[in-house]
């Protein structure tokens, strides 16, 4: 009976304790989404779609109907204005084809099975060049949004090898010496590509790769000179089990260090963080900034490249 008292008043505590709580979440709207790039000595490159409902679809015909085809782009290079038209991934060129692939992360040969189109041009004058800043603009739906990045001056690695593992010499990593300019922000993106070729004579790689964090900024090394140490983007599944990310001996690989801006730098951080983190229950959310005024989300992302050999030999 004592036992049966003190459960009774624990749950009359209980109850006289409770609260009910209303969370107003707001409605879904959808918004435009941008993914833009201007390269070095490329032509600007332009996705459009729609964003989606958390509770959506997400199977590959839902993914495809989300791209926008009936908006007005023009693209400004602080000098003229150009007007994007659509393309057929078949007619662009070879070089756009490629920039292509590296955004959306897929083969060379692959793309050209995607059933899309892109916003772009062939005006020469548009290319990416050094020094410009670039503007977006885009008029879908009456609603007109807007993007601004630029294509600063590369910075130059002082130096680039290759050591063995001690493990295995006949497989080891890509060292690389960065002296960072201490009177400017300045952030990087990291790819690489090898040269040789299969035994068919086709090239191992069509596309330059990134790994999984290849943006970094100088916030924690802002004018200093340091080394740091990198595996390839890419598992071969032809090396040994232990050694499929690294350079193996006698390979020559291309590498691509590249410079972006502080907008760019913090979009494609947090998406990687974001992806990162995908299902994970007891991760912090993450918000994905956007440099696209006008309340559309996504990026428009200058990128200065600048290219490096190295040669895979102590």
């Amino acid at each position: 009976m004592r036992y049966f008292l003190l459960f009774t008043v624990v749950v009359c505590l209980l109850s006289a304790c409770e609260k009910e709580v209303q969370i107003d979440i707001p409605g879904y709207k959808e918004q435009l989404v941008v993914d833009g790039r201007i390269q070095t000595d490329c032509y600007p490159i332009v996705l459009l779609s729609a964003s989606k409902n958390i509770y959506a679809e997400t199977d590959l015909s839902a993914y495809l109907q989300s791209f926008v085809y009936d908006a007005s782009i023009e693209v400004n290079n602080g000098s003229m204005t150009v007007p994007l038209q659509l393309f057929s991934i078949q007619d662009l060129p070879a070089e756009s084809q490629k920039l292509l692939a590296e955004m959306l992360s897929v083969e060379l040969n692959e793309l050209i099975f995607l059933p899309i189109q892109v916003y772009s041009t062939l005006d020469p004058s548009m290319k990416g060049e050094v020094g410009k800043t670039y503007e977006l603009k885009i008029v879908h739906k009456e609603s007109t949004y807007s993007g601004e990045t630029t294509l600063y001056p590369t910075v130059q690695l002082d130096n680039l090898y290759w050591k063995p593992d001690p493990a295995n010499p006949e497989y080891g990593f890509c060292w690389a010496r960065l002296s960072d300019p201490s009177a400017e922000y300045n952030a990087y993106k990291w790819e690489a590509k090898r040269i040789k070729q299969t035994n068919t004579g086709e090239p191992y790689d069509m596309i330059f790769r990134r790994s999984s964090d290849p943006y970094f900024d100088d916030e924690f090394f802002n004018g200093l000179t340091f080394e740091f140490d990198t595996r390839y983007p890419e598992r071969d599944t032809t090396y040994p089990e232990n050694f499929r990310r690294h350079y193996k001996q006698g390979d020559s690989v291309v590498i691509r260090f590249s410079r972006i801006d502080r907008d760019v730098f913090e979009f494609f951080d947090k998406k990687d963080a974001q992806l990162g983190s995908a299902g994970n229950p007891f991760s912090t959310p993450v918000n994905i900034p956007s440099n696209i005024k006008g309340g559309a989300l996504g990026i428009w992302a200058g990128i200065s490249t600048g290219h490096d050999t190295l040669y895979c030999i102590e």
